[in-house]
């Protein structure tokens, strides 16, 4: 397919430089589509999506360098032409999502818990830093640069860090084979059987919960595939179900509530939790409906080592969980080591960083 390739990084360097030498804060930008995460920045916009193309691909590498401005869709086209896909599945939450969107936000879809997160598969980046200068990091293997693996650091920095331009990643071919099912149990029933199912050679891709069923997806060889759905049985599951999942177009995700994402430990039991939940990666994150505090619910996630993001803009002052206090003095040097004036997206994770 044609990808439109435009190289626009001398000018994003013009806007970085000019609003160093103005001490001026900068809200970078791709689409939007990802722009109710997190907290609002106030700073001038620097829109990166002009700047896209993909820069190399060669398939028998598994190997894309892509610019940061560049459509998703138009990647995983030319990945999908190939035979290919990006293995974290990530959503993206609006037709136009960039590339640059996808590494800043760090979001993984279905796939995450047995293929890897977005950060698994960053090869190497260029990045506009708060020196003014633009930079390549890391390569077409993995290595660490002046003690940071700077490339890798770039995946759910929300842009604080600087200014992502072009990254490489690793992709994986396509499964031969997909299959969706659905069984009828309930959600603790679910969760021992997921544990169980871990422990052995099941090729499942994927596992949700939506309150009355468990959905699985089973991707691989032909054989192993139709051993695991002739042993888990169930019915035949609609494989667009997990499409809307990760793009949050389920029913469940309409309800007018906050939306909370809960991170949790493998092998989490069923929680108690104050409202409405949906369960996926094999129960490692729960998403939350619900009208409870931002203390209340972060406590259970606390309680059994995970934690709790809102994904609903204006629900809470603070959408990330706090940090305590030896992780944000870790996140005020990184912030002041790579970007010493502050400009990049000031205060869109935490006030203090």
């Amino acid at each position: 397919m044609s990808v439109i390739a435009n190289d626009a990084s001398a000018l994003l360097l013009d806007q970085v430089n000019q609003a160093l030498a103005a001490n001026t804060p900068l809200r970078i930008q791709g689409s939007g589509s990802k722009a109710f995460l997190g907290r609002q920045v106030d700073g001038v916009l620097l829109d990166t999506r002009e700047h896209r193309g993909i820069v190399s691909y060669d398939p028998t590498e598994l190997v894309v360098t892509v610019r940061a401005g560049t459509p998703l869709a138009e990647l995983e086209a030319a990945l999908d032409a190939a035979g290919q896909m990006l293995p974290c599945e990530p959503p993206h939450f609006g037709e136009g999502a960039t590339v640059g969107g996808m590494i800043a936000a760090g979001l993984s879809g279905p796939r995450r818990p047995w293929s890897g997160s977005v950060r698994d598969f960053v090869l190497g980046s260029r990045v506009i830093t708060g020196q003014g200068k633009h930079l390549r990091f890391g390569g077409e293997v993995m290595k660490n640069v002046a003690g940071y693996d700077l490339s890798r650091l770039m995946a759910g920095s929300f842009g604080c860090l600087g200014v992502l331009t072009e990254v490489s990643l690793k992709v994986l071919p396509k499964p031969r084979l997909c299959t969706s099912l659905r069984l009828e149990i309930d959600l603790e029933r679910a969760l021992l059987k997921l544990a169980e199912w871990g422990q052995q050679p099941i090729p499942i891709s994927a596992a949700s919960h939506d309150g009355q069923a468990l959905h699985l997806r089973l991707e691989g060889g032909e054989g192993s595939v139709g051993a695991a759905r002739e042993r888990i049985g169930g019915e035949d599951l609609d494989p667009g179900y997990w499409n809307e999942l990760r793009e949050q177009r389920l029913a469940f995700f309409a309800d007018s509530r906050p939306l909370w994402r809960l991170s949790l430990p493998n092998n989490t039991p069923a929680l108690g939790l104050p409202g409405d939940q949906l369960v996926d990666w094999a129960g490692a994150q729960r998403w939350l409906k619900s009208d409870a505090d931002a203390v209340t619910i972060r406590g259970i996630a606390i309680e059994v080592g995970g934690h709790a993001t809102c994904f609903t803009a204006g629900a809470t002052t603070n959408p990330f969980q706090p940090l305590a206090a030896p992780l944000l003095r870790y996140h005020r040097q990184l912030k002041a080591a790579l970007d010493p004036q502050g400009i990049f997206n000031p205060g869109r994770m935490y006030s203090e960083v």
